[in-house]
């Protein structure tokens, strides 16, 4: 099974993913440090809103064999510059959370444009509070490598 280091900004949602990917419940706690699971790499959000510690996600992410890339559809701006993704050696996909939070389909098409300008090469939309979504991520963590 392939390992993801989440990445997003703050509030993003990478906390409550992770425990939705390793099937617990959702706990609210800000994330203050890398924390290495078994299946995922939480990153904080301070980590990608903060330009002087994008070496600490490429290192990092030598520990993953896939970079999720966060994007909640109610963040009105791009979390991550052009390209963003290229810095990691391992393949970066995009993931919109929260899109039972969608006012329209204009703002998950939004989040999606951005992750993808970001260097995406695969695109999940997810809630994870009702559960949308997670069985896709991690049928495709379970892929096996080409």
């Amino acid at each position: 099974m392939k390992k993801i280091m989440l990445v997003g900004a703050v509030g993003t949602g990478k906390t409550t993913l992770t425990q939705r990917l390793k099937g617990q419940k959702i706990s609210y706690h800000k994330t203050q440090a890398i924390q290495f699971e078994e299946l995922v790499i939480d990153t904080p959000g301070e980590f990608t809103q903060r330009r002087q510690y994008y070496s600490a996600l490429q290192v990092t992410s030598t520990e993953a064999d896939v970079v999720g890339l966060l994007q909640s559809v109610g963040e009105s701006f791009d979390t991550f510059p052009p390209g963003f993704g290229s810095m990691f050696a391992c393949p970066s996909v995009g993931i919109i959370t929260k899109i039972d939070l969608a006012e329209s389909e204009d703002d998950i098409k939004r989040a999606e444009l951005s992750l993808l300008n970001a260097g995406a090469v695969k695109i999940f939309k997810v809630s994870s509070t009702e559960d949308k979504g997670i069985e896709d991520v991690l049928d495709y963590l379970k892929e096996e490598d080409d």
